[in-house]
């Protein structure tokens, strides 16, 4: 009997998932490997700090996920040590498994880009956990200056990406639309938005055009911009800037840079900038063909966005380069074909660029972001859950739009 390649796909994130979707075709032998018993959907985390969605609506159970494949399963592990010479991974509670192909598809973490204070007082929202910690902050925040417990429960957000945009954005509405019901305690002036930005303009992979349309947007619901502006430190109550300006902060979202996790450094593999594993443009480390990296912690000769098509695209590529290792084809470069970009900035506004420099703004645009985003989930219950989410907190009435106290 021929025995059957063993894949171990460490990640199950976009990256993760779509190899092992790949993969779980051919009858290959695949454990899917994760360090937490779920797959995050990570573009819809601020939805979940601002109470807009439940932690259930963006996580779907790995082992669930494997069962759709006879020949997938799932195996709940920290990767603590990669052994190229003998083709076997080790994990922190001490479990270890074989491997004919190794596809390493982390993800990436926090950067505090080695601000002072940044670590210790402001709060990153890169993983379910981080969602949920800040909507808790924020809710203690509010219930505070409610009861007067506190003078304020002023927001700064730091990074005018698409998270630092999409989050300013949702909190800016719920300031204005939600809490003068729910919390009629709590005086306009004692609450604000502020998004802090190093250029001079807001998501900077747009079209200017697309950039000044985002920024008049989020103007127009409230949220300070502070643009131009490096941030120098983070204290327990303010964000200070370069320029000694000191912005009162009662809570403080990290929504800036990412970097590989320290525990990379252990697996003994070539890392380049932001500690992103080297890799060949076939996705593969250099003089280890059996081991392929994909998703953010892959470093190519080519940067790619951090973004879930490159994720994706990446995954499936890199399952499809084991099956032709296998057979013994010769593997192939990955080329990544550019579906265009989105960023959503709140009620019926949402900015879209097209790679042939096409754009569309506005309800439109928002109406695709949804869909598309709904589309990414796994499962049909989160579907349905986050569609109706989705509509009822910005159609339904205003006392329905949720706060973030809920």
């Amino acid at each position: 009997m021929v025995r059957r390649t063993r894949v171990i796909v460490v990640g199950a994130g976009f990256a993760g998932l779509a190899a092992t979707r790949e993969l779980a075709k051919s009858g290959a032998l695949v454990t899917l490997v994760d360090q937490h018993p779920y797959s995050t959907f990570q573009p819809l985390l601020y939805q979940v700090a601002t109470a807009g969605m439940g932690t259930a609506d963006v996580s779907y159970p790995i082992r669930t996920y494997a069962a759709r494949w006879p020949n997938v399963r799932a195996h709940r592990g920290a990767l603590s040590k990669v052994l190229p010479g003998e083709r076997r991974v080790e994990f922190a509670d001490g479990s270890a498994l074989d491997y004919d192909y190794l596809v390493l598809a982390t993800g990436v973490t926090t950067n505090w880009l080695g601000v002072a204070g940044a670590r210790e007082n402001a709060l990153p929202i890169y993983s379910l956990n981080d969602a949920a910690i800040l909507r808790r902050r924020l809710q203690h925040c509010l219930e505070d200056t409610a009861a007067g417990r506190r003078e304020s429960c002023h927001v700064v957000v730091v990074g005018a990406g698409s998270t630092g945009v999409e989050i300013a954005g949702t909190l800016a509405e719920l300031r204005r639309r939600t809490l003068p019901l729910t919390h009629p305690e709590i005086r306009p002036d004692q609450t604000s938005v502020t998004l802090v930005e190093r250029f001079d303009f807001v998501l900077a992979p747009y079209k200017p055009r697309l950039r000044d349309a985002a920024a008049a947007a989020l103007r127009k619901r409230g949220v300070r911009l502070r643009l131009g502006s490096t941030v120098a430190s983070v204290e327990p109550d303010a964000v200070v800037l370069d320029d000694g300006t000191r912005l009162p902060s009662d809570v403080t979202v990290w929504a800036l840079g990412v970097t590989a996790p320290d525990q990379v450094a252990d697996w003994g593999l070539p890392q380049g900038k932001g500690g992103r594993i080297t890799v060949t443009e076939a996705l593969t480390v250099p003089d280890h063909p059996e081991i392929f990296v994909a998703g953010d912690l892959a470093g190519p000769p080519k940067p790619l966005p951090q973004l879930a098509q490159p994720a994706i695209q990446m995954g499936e590529h890199v399952g499809r380069q084991i099956l032709a290792a296998a057979q013994g084809r010769p593997l192939r470069t990955f080329r990544y074909s550019d579906p265009g970009i989105m960023a959503t900035v709140g009620k019926a506004e949402a900015v879209l660029q097209f790679p042939n420099g096409m754009t569309m703004r506005g309800l439109p645009a928002w109406l695709v972001w949804i869909f598309v985003h709904v589309s990414y989930l796994l499962g049909g219950r989160n579907r349905m859950s986050v569609l109706l989410n989705f509509f009822w907190r910005y159609i339904g009435p205003r006392r329905s739009a949720t706060s973030v106290t809920q």
